[in-house]
């Protein structure tokens, strides 16, 4: 069973109570808390919860793999799945099936077991070959330190490289200023 409404309702709220400022950026999620469909579904428009695993190795780098479908340089991370059961966990999934670090190999950041680093809004171009339009996904972004050293294996249908990089130079903007205030 995917990750409840009211399990993203809660950790939207935890998260809010540390960024209260951000609550309006987030009505695309309100509105899709308060509809019929699931709101993780991927076919649920106009906007859809995703999740990615913020990376942070042991020389303080986060990091980062190619998406193809979009080129960009990201967190690993994406869709929700049924077998989800919560938010912490589709991250964790993610993570594994992108780059091949298991769950085991890293841990939440104190202070960020239950909570996300970020909440990020952003636009997704419309798929023709997906019959999807454009659409927004609303990514919970939770920070995890690595354990131990692990080898990068990419899933290579859907990533095309992989690189670390230092807090300042973390791709998402809402991402550098929030770890620049853990340093």
């Amino acid at each position: 069973m995917p990750p409840s409404t009211d399990h993203i309702r809660s950790v939207t709220e935890a998260y809010l109570s540390r960024h209260p400022h951000e609550r309006g950026a987030l009505a695309p999620l309100f509105t899709a808390l308060t509809g019929t469909d699931n709101p993780t579904s991927r076919k649920t428009f106009p906007a859809h919860v995703t999740c990615s695993a913020i990376v942070i190795d042991s020389d303080s780098r986060v990091l980062h793999i190619q998406h193809k479908a979009s080129g960009k340089l990201l967190a690993p991370g994406g869709h929700n799945e049924a077998g989800d059961r919560n938010l912490l966990e589709a991250a964790l999934r993610e993570l594994h099936e992108e780059t091949g670090i298991p769950p085991g190999a890293v841990v939440p950041l104190p202070g960020f077991e239950d909570v996300p680093l970020d909440i990020d809004v952003h636009a997704i171009d419309a798929n023709p070959s997906k019959n999807e339009p454009a659409h927004h996904h609303v990514d919970f972004r939770w920070t995890f330190r690595l354990r131990t050293e692990h080898a990068v294996t990419l899933q290579e249908e859907e990533v095309d490289g992989y690189e670390w990089r230092s807090f300042a130079q973390a791709a998402s903007p809402t991402v550098r200023s929030k770890l620049a205030l853990l340093t």
